[in-house]
């Protein structure tokens, strides 16, 4: 055994040295969280960039080699897109594959573009099966063909059998390395089994349990088998009820399995229940963040909102809903126009006729929100959806009413009207009923019709508001104003 002495132990010096060290560990860490807080700051990427420029990849190099993957690969993105070459070539073997697994898309496409397939073929040997498909998923046929052809037999037959799966399914989101254990092992067998196999997935905290036809009959968790006799049977240990992923179920039922039943990791079965992969809570966790970011920019018809994503496919997604969204404000247009001798009589229509279906448009827009996200989640089904059209009807008629109530006041103390004023109030209350029934029924309907009520449902209900608002509105003025 070493002895350690007073020079071995810096705590066993004097209260001045203790101090001085204490300090120098002090600015240390300082120093650290500082250099973290800089990280992928505006000068810490034209630092980047400028050593690049000057040609110091050593320099280049030096800064971003303590990063973590995923900030190198942030780092890629924030660089512009004519210098992103020039930036991954100077930094070389840093970015690996978990850098290219962390990419956005568009980007990872044009830096795997200027590789050649055995290169792109090596970064996906390297990955789990979910992230090699992910990475070659989008490629042209030609160049994914010439990739498969570049890699080892075994992981060529798992990306092509999770490539035949549909896009957004559970079996392109599954890795297929995982530990299975046949049921008639103890304890002390499959932690034998578990130190003596070279070729283990790297992160796995459950191990499955399988029966002579490689169908899941149960599961244990690590710490279960850790702190177990090592004479106790898997049969007896396990515990047989679980959460089975059908292959061919989509990504956003998966991730909203997870999030039902607080899992970490779920076993993937095929059409005859053999266990086929696995599913990690880390990958659901970025399809959630996905699925409601889609979710929101669908709603505003803004394509995918990737600002990485080519001008022009922003553009075509854009304007295909801003296209249809013209054809909605020209048919209120028009119903206006059926009420021109009512606007010319009494001119402060044309000032307040806004206000009704602006009013209505956010009522809709409020209640939209809401229920797309409930059928998101699977909160609205057929079993309540009657009891949410009761409650949302409530809600837009007391809305209604105070917002009527008060807009009436107000117009009556510009306008001294009364008629007027309670023309305004009915308006409002009645495109508040409109709203609520539209943000309900078209979502609902297009959902029970198989089309995305997150796509197209903002266009049908502002088209709702915005011509009832101006037609009640403007009829109720023509029967009422003298």
């Amino acid at each position: 055994m070493t002895e350690r002495g007073d020079s071995a132990d810096p705590r066993m010096h004097g209260d001045g040295d203790e101090e001085v060290l204490t300090q120098q560990v002090g600015a240390e860490e300082a120093q650290s969280s500082h250099d973290e807080d800089d990280r992928l700051k505006p000068g810490f990427v034209s630092a980047v960039l400028d050593a690049v420029e000057d040609g110091d990849t050593d320099r280049a190099r030096a800064l971003v080699s303590p990063l973590h993957p995923a900030d190198i690969a942030d780092l890629l993105e924030l660089t512009p897109a004519d210098r992103r070459g020039d930036v991954a070539a100077a930094l070389g073997d840093l970015v690996g594959a978990e850098v290219l697994s962390e990419l956005n898309d568009y980007v990872r496409e044009d830096l795997i573009g200027a590789l050649a397939p055995e290169q792109v073929a090596e970064f996906a040997s390297e990955l789990d099966t979910d992230d090699a498909v992910a990475m070659i998923e989008d490629m042209q046929e030609a160049d994914q063909q010439a990739v498969l052809d570049a890699l080892d037999p075994e992981d060529r037959a798992a990306i092509q059998s999770a490539l035949s799966y549909p896009e957004e399914s559970a079996g392109r989101l599954m890795q297929r390395d995982l530990v299975a254990v046949p049921e008639h092992m103890t304890v002390g067998q499959v932690i034998d089994y578990l130190r003596d196999s070279g070729d283990l997935t790297t992160d796995f905290w459950e191990i499955y349990v399988v029966d002579a036809m490689h169908r899941p009959v149960g599961y244990c968790q690590l710490s279960w088998i850790l702190t177990c006799p090592r004479t106790i049977a898997m049969t007896d240990l396990m515990k047989r009820e679980q959460t089975l992923i059908p292959v061919d179920m989509d990504q956003e039922e998966v991730a909203l399995r997870f999030q039902k039943y607080a899992l970490i990791s779920a076993a993937v079965v095929d059409g005859s229940g053999r266990l086929v992969g696995m599913i990690t809570v880390d990958d659901v966790v970025h399809i959630i963040s996905q699925e409601a970011g889609e979710d929101i920019l669908r709603l505003s018809g803004a394509g995918e909102g990737d600002i990485n994503e080519p001008i022009m496919m922003t553009v075509r997604a854009r304007l295909t809903w801003l296209v249809v969204n013209l054809g909605t404000a020209m048919l209120a247009a028009s119903v206006v126009g059926l009420f021109e001798g009512t606007i010319e009589r009494f001119a402060m229509l044309a000032a307040l006729m806004g206000i009704v279906s602006g009013m209505g448009g956010n009522a809709g827009t409020q209640t939209l929100a809401v229920v797309v996200r409930a059928l998101a989640t699977n909160q609205l089904t057929d079993s309540n959806t009657v009891r949410m059209i009761g409650r949302e009807f409530r809600i837009a008629a007391t809305n209604g009413a105070t917002l009527g109530t008060l807009i009436g006041i107000g117009s009556y103390m510009i306008y001294g009207r009364l008629d007027l004023s309670l023309v305004f109030g009915c308006a409002i209350l009645l495109n508040n009923l409109v709203a609520g029934l539209a943000g309900v029924l078209i979502p609902v309907t297009l959902d029970r019709n198989n089309v995305d009520p997150a796509v197209s449902s903002a266009v049908f209900v502002t088209m709702m508001t915005d011509s009832l608002g101006f037609f009640t509105f403007l009829g109720l003025a023509t029967l009422f104003l003298r």
